[in-house]
């Protein structure tokens, strides 16, 4: 057990979150102890300084300082004072725990905000790298990482235009359930009687928006259909949906219509012509691994073949941009069955491949029978995203979007690698949060930017089915008096 005092500030999330890089056994007391992390506070003339030790039968172990300037405004103050408690904090338990850490003391999920700060500041890519690595101690490889993929976002973010917006479509139904999801995902043969009912309301939602943004004369640019999985309905209630987004939404400036057909178990070759005939421009074949002994155990009721199967067929039906997820660290699995994922998607050769870091979520099955799972150590985990770039490179595949999650096996990252010219807009958008994105469906949370405020507000909807279809008319008006408000401030 880590005890940790704090003396002169509070910052206990943030403590926390840092501390949760090294171990999950620790916890925050109210007065000193004899084995004990401390970290102390205070200003010394124009200087704020953190100190931090670690004591272990009353004798100092490790002992770290970090010191920097008073600045001119509070909230740069107190940014970088939160910088300075977890820099102390982070060499004291890199040196206890002997752990490679590469990250430093980014524990947040958007990394690459502070890079596109940087940019912006006219810093040149030395003088970035140099900051990521001394005031971040982030490693050479991440920090290299961080600035390749900044870079290349940047021609879709900027320069950032106010009226352009995105959409997200969610349609929450799967045929099972994932040992490791934790999204808004039901059971399709139990949750079927909902179904029309749920297409019903979401078409009442659909309706609904589309009288927002007409009002706030916004421009849609991207749409992004996921869940769950969108294809576990079949063809005609996709269609539907699809109908009731063109019939409604100007779409005249779309530059990317995404569909998840994550699963191929949810794939045949009605659905993939209905969605190429409607003009979705890019879909997801998700395999997540391909290893059919994986497969059985995270819940998945089909095989490798399956997922090679699907792909083909999405490209005989002319589909040029398709997607693939996976997913390192999986239970039990092991660098040899990586490498047969890696090689399997080598000869599919897709435009674009998502590598995800394993996540234990507390909504998900695993997290409940966490005990029973045999997930990959952490050196492992980072041997596997080595092999992913590498195989990335044999497909010409280029990082262009990345971000991190809570719960992530070794405080890693998932990473968007895309061919030139495949590059999701969608992702690179929710990510870097300079475009609002107006979220339909059970369980979407709507993100509406105010750029002259830097700041964003989030409109959640309900996330049970049942719920939704109630509440529908009131998922609308949430989001009528956010986005109208912005537009105005806006205009």
């Amino acid at each position: 057990m880590l005890n940790i005092f704090l003396k002169g500030h509070d910052y206990r999330y943030e403590v926390g979150e840092l501390v949760k890089i090294f171990t999950s056994n620790f916890r925050f007391e109210d007065s000193d102890r004899t084995n004990v992390l401390i970290n102390e506070v205070l200003t010394e003339n124009r200087y704020i300084i953190s100190k931090a030790s670690i004591y272990e039968n009353n004798i100092l172990k490790f002992y770290s300082e970090e010191k920097s300037e008073i600045l001119l405004s509070d909230r740069e103050n107190i940014k970088e004072l939160k910088r300075l408690i977890k820099k102390s904090i982070f060499e004291v338990l890199k040196r206890k725990y002997n752990t490679y850490a590469p990250w430093g003391i980014l524990t947040g999920v958007r990394p690459t905000k502070i890079v596109h700060e940087l940019i912006d500041n006219d810093l040149n890519e030395n003088q970035i790298k140099d900051i990521l690595i001394k005031k971040y101690n982030i490693s050479e490889s991440k920090a290299d990482l961080l600035i390749t993929v900044a870079i290349a976002e940047r021609k879709f973010i900027y320069p950032v235009d106010g009226k352009k917006i995105s959409l997200y479509i969610s349609i929450p139904f799967c045929p099972t359930r994932c040992l490791y999801c934790s999204f808004v995902s039901n059971d399709l043969k139990s949750s079927s009687k909902y179904t029309k009912d749920y297409i019903d309301a979401l078409i009442k939602e659909i309706k609904g928006v589309s009288k927002i943004i007409e009002k706030s004369n916004k421009k849609i640019q991207t749409i992004y259909m996921g869940g769950g999985t969108p294809t576990s309905i079949d063809s005609s209630q996709l269609k539907i949906i699809i109908d009731e987004i063109y019939k409604n939404f100007d779409l005249s400036n779309l530059e990317e219509f995404t569909v998840e057909a994550g699963r191929p178990d949810t794939i045949d070759k009605q659905k993939l012509k209905v969605l190429k005939d409607m003009d979705v421009t890019r879909i997801s074949i998700n395999p997540q691994t391909m290893n059919d002994k994986t497969l059985r155990e995270i819940g998945r009721n089909h095989t490798t073949q399956d997922i090679i199967n699907a792909f083909y067929m999405a490209k005989d039906v002319g589909f040029e941009n398709i997607n693939m997820d996976i997913i390192l660290g999986l239970p039990n699995e092991t660098i040899q069955m990586v490498e047969n994922t890696l090689q399997s998607i080598l000869r599919l050769s897709p435009e674009s491949l998502t590598v995800h870091t394993m996540a234990v979520k507390r909504a998900s099955k695993l997290k409940e029978n966490i005990q029973n799972y045999d997930l990959s150590h952490y050196n492992e985990v980072v041997n596997m995203i080595q092999l992913s770039q590498i195989y990335a490179e044999k497909m010409n595949l280029k990082p262009y979007y990345m971000y991190r999650q809570k719960h992530m096996v070794g405080n890693l990252e998932n990473i968007g690698y895309a061919k030139q010219g495949f590059e999701c807009i969608y992702n690179i958008q929710i990510m870097e949060e300079k475009q609002t994105i107006l979220a339909l469906g059970a369980g979407a949370v709507s993100k509406v930017v105010y750029l002259d405020e830097n700041r964003i507000e989030r409109i959640p909807n309900v996330k049970d089915i049942q719920s939704y279809i109630l509440r529908v008319d009131e998922m609308i008006k949430r989001k009528e008096g956010e986005v109208l408000k912005n537009a105005y401030k806006s205009s």
